[in-house]
């Protein structure tokens, strides 16, 4: 079973893949990222703009039941070589998650390309590593790690969805590693989320190459401000590589009952 099975070309249902791990009975909001992702890409093929995405952002609005959603896109602003679009996920006419796509025109720069980023071990130098031992939820039940811990705050780690984003549906490498950018405030935590809720209101995303294949590796650091402020920041690459960066901003909150 897939985390979304469509419905209509603006309506999809979401499955029990996608339970969320702060509420089970709330979607996590990673596969939505994913399905957003998608239908801006769907959008700027059906234009025929052959534009890559360079960053993504998205404002989490709201929480978003396993439920019937509904998706709008829209073009904010066009051009020949980049455009700004939008796409929305709503559940009965509310927004809950907005994504903001900055799609730019592909020139050919293999002759200059590299980066200094450092890389991060391979998954075959980690040891798998159950998230489920930290978070409920059947989306984080459906994901391999493959995980490398410093610290509390501070980890390395390889992903790979279990499941396919859209049921029948084929999916861009983009698109289903989108679907796993939102873990990364999840897998390197600083406190227990039994003890300190730290939910991220946003996520964004820029990338300077697109990912290939079905692993997505993450170097993540997590700070927490001294007045209910946090961060969770992350290199990303798939397997020859870096490919961008993740950040999002935390509202974090002590448990004391």
């Amino acid at each position: 079973m897939a985390y979304f099975t469509r419905l209509s070309d603006t309506n999809f249902q979401a499955t029990e893949h996608t339970g969320g791990a702060w509420s089970v009975h709330e979607q996590h909001i990673a596969p939505a990222m994913g399905l957003l992702t998608h239908l801006i890409e769907l959008d700027c093929a059906r234009r025929g703009s052959g534009f890559k995405i360079g960053r993504l952002a998205f404002d989490i609005l709201g929480v978003i039941p396993i439920e019937e959603v509904q998706t709008e896109v829209q073009s904010l602003r066009s051009g020949r070589t980049i455009e700004l679009v939008e796409a929305s996920m709503l559940h009965n006419g509310r927004p809950a998650l907005r994504a903001r796509a900055w799609v730019i025109k592909p020139n050919d720069t293999s002759a200059i390309a590299g980066s200094t980023i450092r890389r991060i071990p391979g998954r075959d130098a980690m040891q798998r590593w159950d998230p489920t031992t930290v978070w409920p939820g059947g989306f984080i039940a459906s994901i391999d790690i493959h995980r490398a811990s410093e610290e509390p705050g501070r980890a390395a780690y390889w992903a790979r969805a279990k499941h396919p984003l859209l049921e029948n549906e084929p999916i861009s490498p983009l698109a289903r590693a989108a679907s796993l950018f939102d873990i990364a405030n999840g897998m390197a935590v600083r406190a227990a989320p039994t003890a300190v809720a730290f939910p991220n209101l946003d996520l964004t995303a820029h990338l300077f190459a697109a990912p290939r294949g079905e692993w997505l590796g993450f170097d993540t650091s997590v700070s927490f401000g001294a007045d209910g402020i946090g961060l969770t920041s992350s290199t990303i690459y798939d397997e020859a590589g870096p490919i961008g960066t993740l950040a999002q901003i935390l509202t974090v909150r002590p448990n004391t009952a």
